[in-house]
């Protein structure tokens, strides 16, 4: 997967609009324009397109941190040059404020089946024992499983709030 997927994945599964990424960077300390977004979303054949790199993800991810679960005392992390899956992932799981459960959970409804050993192997340091390299298939799975959860939630609750304002207009069918 390419850092600009996953920009886009997540964008669409949050429904972020233009100023929303930019505020998420600026959480990060870095400023970015509408411009910059707009061609980091585009599609790899677009002549406009520009490549997000690691240190930009990370920022942004950093940025998303701080903007679902508040800002830390101290001073801010630095936004890592390079960046992997594994990384990428945990952000993931910190910026979501998800638990081992929590994750297995989302990777199964994007049918994957994980074991919690299997998990915290992605979460351990590269030099650990039982680290191992998070593919692919799993982050790709896992941005399937949030998206569903995410964005099919907040469709739903828009959905029932249609329903019933449709039901105070008209009365019950």
């Amino acid at each position: 997967m390419t850092n600009n997927d996953i920009l886009r994945r997540l964008r669409y599964t949050f429904d972020f609009n233009d100023n929303k990424m930019i505020a998420i960077f600026g959480l990060a300390g870095h400023q970015v324009t509408r411009k910059e977004i707009s061609e980091w979303l585009k599609k790899e054949d677009d002549p406009a397109f520009q490549a997000c790199n690691d240190t930009l993800l990370a920022t942004f991810l950093n940025g998303l941190i701080i903007d679902r679960r508040g800002k830390k005392d101290g001073p801010q992390p630095e936004p890592e040059a390079r960046l992997n899956n594994n990384i990428i992932f945990r952000k993931l799981k910190i910026a979501l404020d998800l638990q081992a459960e929590d994750i297995l959970e989302v990777l199964a409804m994007s049918d994957v089946e994980l074991g919690k050993h299997e998990l915290s192997a992605f979460f351990r340091k590269p030099g650990h024992k039982h680290y191992r390299d998070c593919k692919d298939q799993i982050l790709r799975n896992f941005l399937k499983g949030v998206q569903l959860m995410y964005r099919d939630e907040e469709s739903t609750e828009q959905e029932q709030e249609q329903e019933q304002e449709q039901t105070k207009e008209h009365g019950p069918d």
